[in-house]
Protein backbone atom coordinates (compact mmCIF):
# COMPACT_ATOMS: atom_id res chain seq x y z
CA UNK A 1 0.00 0.00 0.00
CA UNK A 2 1.29 3.44 -0.79
CA UNK A 3 1.12 6.32 1.35
CA UNK A 4 -0.71 9.38 0.60
CA UNK A 5 2.10 11.45 0.67
CA UNK A 6 4.33 9.46 -1.36
CA UNK A 7 1.29 9.00 -3.87
CA UNK A 8 0.57 12.82 -3.62
CA UNK A 9 4.55 13.64 -4.40
CA UNK A 10 4.38 11.08 -7.79
CA UNK A 11 1.21 12.74 -9.02
CA UNK A 12 2.78 16.44 -8.66
CA UNK A 13 5.61 15.23 -10.51
CA UNK A 14 3.59 13.24 -13.34
CA UNK A 15 1.38 16.21 -13.20
CA UNK A 16 4.59 18.40 -13.76
CA UNK A 17 6.02 16.19 -16.47
CA UNK A 18 2.65 16.26 -18.21
CA UNK A 19 2.74 20.41 -18.47
CA UNK A 20 5.93 20.40 -19.57
CA UNK A 21 5.50 18.08 -22.47
CA UNK A 22 2.18 20.39 -23.20
CA UNK A 23 4.36 23.54 -23.81
CA UNK A 24 3.66 25.18 -20.09
CA UNK A 25 6.24 26.63 -17.74
CA UNK A 26 6.13 26.18 -14.49
CA UNK A 27 6.43 29.11 -12.29
CA UNK A 28 6.18 27.66 -8.86
CA UNK A 29 5.30 24.25 -7.46
CA UNK A 30 3.96 23.42 -3.42
CA UNK A 31 3.86 27.45 -3.48
CA UNK A 32 2.60 28.45 -0.34
CA UNK A 33 1.43 31.86 1.34
CA UNK A 34 -0.25 33.18 4.98
CA UNK A 35 -3.63 31.42 3.25
CA UNK A 36 -2.80 27.76 2.04
CA UNK A 37 -1.12 26.21 -0.99
CA UNK A 38 -1.31 25.87 -4.33
CA UNK A 39 0.25 22.69 -6.34
CA UNK A 40 1.21 23.94 -9.19
CA UNK A 41 1.36 27.20 -10.74
CA UNK A 42 2.00 27.55 -14.28
CA UNK A 43 1.65 29.59 -17.70
CA UNK A 44 0.87 29.33 -21.15
CA UNK A 45 0.04 31.86 -23.75
CA UNK A 46 0.07 34.94 -21.34
CA UNK A 47 -2.31 32.94 -19.23
CA UNK A 48 -1.16 32.16 -15.33
CA UNK A 49 -2.94 28.71 -14.18
CA UNK A 50 -3.38 27.47 -10.82
CA UNK A 51 -2.91 23.75 -10.60
CA UNK A 52 -4.42 21.73 -8.16
CA UNK A 53 -3.74 18.13 -8.57
CA UNK A 54 -5.22 14.72 -6.56
CA UNK A 55 -4.04 11.68 -6.82
CA UNK A 56 -5.60 8.62 -5.45
CA UNK A 57 -4.86 4.85 -5.78
CA UNK A 58 -8.25 4.29 -7.16
CA UNK A 59 -11.64 5.67 -7.91
CA UNK A 60 -13.23 3.00 -5.67
CA UNK A 61 -14.20 5.76 -3.21
CA UNK A 62 -14.67 8.67 -6.08
CA UNK A 63 -13.03 10.61 -8.35
CA UNK A 64 -10.07 12.78 -7.53
CA UNK A 65 -11.74 15.79 -8.75
CA UNK A 66 -14.50 15.46 -6.18
CA UNK A 67 -11.93 16.43 -3.48
CA UNK A 68 -11.77 20.05 -5.11
CA UNK A 69 -14.69 21.14 -3.23
CA UNK A 70 -16.33 24.89 -2.57
CA UNK A 71 -13.96 25.49 0.60
CA UNK A 72 -11.14 24.18 -1.26
CA UNK A 73 -11.99 25.88 -4.41
CA UNK A 74 -12.39 29.39 -2.09
CA UNK A 75 -8.95 28.79 -0.57
CA UNK A 76 -7.44 28.37 -3.84
CA UNK A 77 -8.50 31.73 -5.04
CA UNK A 78 -7.41 33.01 -2.06
CA UNK A 79 -3.66 31.94 -2.25
CA UNK A 80 -3.84 32.80 -5.87
CA UNK A 81 -5.07 36.44 -5.56
CA UNK A 82 -2.38 36.92 -2.93
CA UNK A 83 0.09 35.29 -5.83
CA UNK A 84 -1.18 37.50 -8.24
CA UNK A 85 -0.68 40.66 -6.04
CA UNK A 86 2.75 40.11 -4.75
CA UNK A 87 4.31 39.04 -8.07
CA UNK A 88 2.77 41.72 -9.87
CA UNK A 89 0.66 39.65 -12.68
CA UNK A 90 -2.64 41.02 -12.23
CA UNK A 91 -3.00 41.81 -16.76
CA UNK A 92 -2.34 37.95 -16.95
CA UNK A 93 -5.40 36.26 -17.70
CA UNK A 94 -5.90 33.59 -14.88
CA UNK A 95 -7.77 30.53 -14.89
CA UNK A 96 -7.91 27.33 -12.23
CA UNK A 97 -7.24 23.66 -13.17
CA UNK A 98 -7.58 20.47 -11.76
CA UNK A 99 -5.18 17.42 -12.64
CA UNK A 100 -6.40 13.87 -11.63
CA UNK A 101 -4.08 10.98 -11.23
CA UNK A 102 -4.71 7.69 -10.45
CA UNK A 103 -1.50 4.97 -11.13
CA UNK A 104 -2.05 3.06 -14.36
CA UNK A 105 -4.60 4.98 -16.29
CA UNK A 106 -4.31 8.09 -17.81
CA UNK A 107 -3.59 11.73 -16.44
CA UNK A 108 -7.21 13.87 -16.42
CA UNK A 109 -6.56 17.27 -17.03
CA UNK A 110 -9.46 19.39 -16.40
CA UNK A 111 -9.15 22.96 -17.41
CA UNK A 112 -10.83 26.13 -15.78
CA UNK A 113 -13.15 23.98 -13.91
CA UNK A 114 -13.61 26.49 -11.69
Amino acid sequence: MIKAKTLGNIGEATAESYLRNNEYKILERNYKNKFGEIDLIAEKDGEIVFIEVKARTSAKFGLPREAVNYHKQLKIRKVAEFYLLVNKKNNNKVRFDVIEFIPQNEIIHIKNCF
